[in-house]
């Protein structure tokens, strides 16, 4: 038992990624529901890549560790650039901007991409694989939620479109995640 909360202590340490990303994308004007299937999605991911990284081992882990932050920043950008143009493309704002395949699967899976390393490095050090998947998962899962509901609060209190602002702060985002990796 006194090893659960060093694996809370880094279910929350790797949530923090999520966090931070659903803050950004809490400022998309969706409803509760789909806040709670982003908040579920990324929680399901973050439990699953270090359920992988535990199962399949340390070379695994170590050989996507090098593009793991990219390719999360890379779909980040990718969605705040699709924000933006979309935002410039129509004058009106829009009462859902929210691409499901993106907000449900792609943010959630590349930004999970890490956590297979670190389940690789726990599989090392003798750890069952399912308790750090559902530590990790139910973490990323409640920090995401609230992440969102801040984002949607602070959206809620600055003047200008959600869908340009989100899509700034999304870009700005994808470059920040490998300089803080980094």
């Amino acid at each position: 038992m006194d090893a659960i909360w060093p694996l809370l202590g880094l279910g929350f340490v790797l949530s923090l990624d999520n966090f931070r990303v659903s803050i950004v994308l809490g400022m998309v004007p969706f409803g509760f529901r789909r806040s709670l299937q982003i908040a579920l999605m990324f929680g399901l991911w973050d439990g699953v890549m270090p359920l992988i990284g535990l199962l399949l081992g340390h070379q695994i882990g170590h050989a996507i560790a090098p593009v793991a932050a990219y390719a999360g920043s890379a779909a980040l950008g990718g969605y705040g650039l699709y924000l933006v143009i979309r935002a410039v493309r129509s004058p009106e704002s829009p009462d859902e901007i929210d691409n499901p395949w993106v907000t449900l699967f792609g943010i959630p899976f590349s930004l999970s991409l890490d956590n297979l390393v670190g389940g690789a490095s726990l599989g090392l050090l003798g750890f069952a694989p399912w308790i750090p998947a559902l530590v990790f998962g139910a973490t990323t899962a409640v920090a995401s939620l609230i992440g969102l509901h801040i984002g949607r609060f602070a959206g809620g209190l600055v003047r200008i479109r959600s869908d340009l602002l989100s899509g700034v702060a999304l870009m700005l985002a994808a470059i920040a995640l490998p300089i803080q990796s980094g």
